[in-house]
């Protein structure tokens, strides 16, 4: 197991024994009787020093570090909850009528559940009572994960033989009026503000009835954003220290948080009259899945790349799976997925309604043959996905 891999490391090597030592003594003299104080005494690795500690917790995954907490109340004072795992809450002001305490930003952990068969995932958001997913240890043995579907009530999933992926956070601006009604806006970003002096501040970007609003914590106003258009924005990122908007006329800008400036960005080739949909794989790429609105079967669409202030199409992944759902898209590596569960890398896969069947999208030779067409994005049918649920969480089981 790789947790004990990771803390056999930081052990002292074991010294010789009572009966080793004892060897080694002149052969006159009688061996000593051994004592409680001769036997060789177990070392804490709890009282490591906090450094050591962290580097241990680095080099863990918030599925080990979950596991590493369930196994007794000591490990579970060792090692702090993972961050990726908690959400952050922001209060701000609220739009137009600008009122303290009727608004926050919500900054919420989006996981990844494959259970114990490696053939059914889940797939949601971690956090408070209205999220589809709540970690909760009842005991110091067992961590369970409350599951909330639409159509059934919460249960708890015990998952210490489940695999656990960490997908970044989703965005949401929490609104209330005076009765305490509460109103969720999805379309919404946050970045930190620290290369300018900036200290703990940040910049929110957010999308409201066709325009573009954006605030910084420094003066807590909220200005519409100058320079984009005024179509509807469907969808908002972050990535390296960027926002990232595209909008109905298929329009996709970058904005800058230190100085709002927005730039658009070149248009992908041959890009389809359609929608597009962002999607950040960490820090280290930002892809643009461009897909037709024609009612064509299969569906029709472009993969591309962020190059520069540009768009490269691609037709190779490597491990990424692209997931494209209505309220935000997320990439995970097929590589941390269980062997033989019936997902593999460089794959595209679209949410469905509850009970509906898909495929995942994989490049190669289209299905009925085209003109000039070698290859493209088509549908797969190497692992068939039943969709069992796609309201706050997405639950779906992949047969093959």
């Amino acid at each position: 197991m790789v947790i004990s891999f990771l803390l056999g490391q930081l052990l002292p090597t074991e010294s010789p024994s009572i009966s080793e030592r004892n060897s080694l003594k002149p052969k006159a003299k009688m061996a000593e009787p051994a004592t409680k104080e001769k036997k060789m005494m177990i070392p804490d690795w709890t009282k490591l020093p906090k450094e050591l500690l962290q580097i241990v917790t680095d080099k863990m995954n918030c599925f080990e570090v979950v596991h590493a907490r369930s196994v007794s109340t000591l490990w579970r004072s060792a090692f702090p909850f993972p961050a990726s795992l908690l959400r952050s809450s922001y209060s701000l002001p609220t739009y137009p009528v600008e009122k303290e305490g009727l608004c926050s930003l919500e900054k919420i952990p989006v996981v990844l559940v494959v259970d114990e068969s490696g053939s059914e995932f889940f797939m949601g958001l971690v956090g408070g009572d209205d999220s589809a997913y709540y970690m909760e240890a009842p005991s110091p043995l067992q961590c369970s994960l409350r599951v909330k579907l639409e159509k059934s009530d919460p249960t708890s999933m015990n998952v210490i033989g489940s695999q656990i992926l960490s997908l970044g956070h989703q965005c949401r601006i929490v609104c209330w009026d005076p009765k305490g009604l509460r109103t969720t806006f999805r379309n919404a970003a946050i970045l930190p503000l620290n290369g300018e002096g900036g200290r703990g501040e940040f910049a929110v970007l957010r999308s409201y009835l066709g325009t573009l609003l954006v605030l910084k914590s420094a003066t807590r106003k909220w200005v519409r954003l100058p320079g984009v258009p005024r179509s509807s924005c469907n969808g908002l990122v972050t990535f390296r220290g960027r926002f990232y908007a595209s909008f109905s006329d298929n329009d996709i800008y970058v904005i800058h948080p230190y100085s709002l400036r927005a730039d658009r960005l070149m248009p992908p080739p041959n890009m389809n009259n359609g929608s597009n949909h962002l999607i950040p794989a960490g820090d280290d790429e930002l892809f643009l899945v461009n897909k037709s609105k024609l009612a064509t079967v299969p569906k029709t669409f472009i993969v591309s790349r962020l190059v520069g202030l540009g768009w490269v199409e691609v037709d190779d992944l490597g491990d990424r799976v692209l997931f494209l759902r209505k309220d935000a898209n997320v990439c995970f590596s097929a590589n941390q997925l269980p062997d033989g569960c019936g997902v593999t890398g460089n794959s595209i896969l679209f949410n469905a309604r509850p009970g509906d069947e898909t495929y995942f999208y994989k490049y190669g030779p289209p299905d009925v043959p085209k003109e000039n067409v070698v290859a493209e994005w088509r549908s797969s049918k190497e692992s068939r996905v039943k969709f069992i649920d796609s309201h706050e969480a997405y639950a779906f089981r992949v047969e093959f």
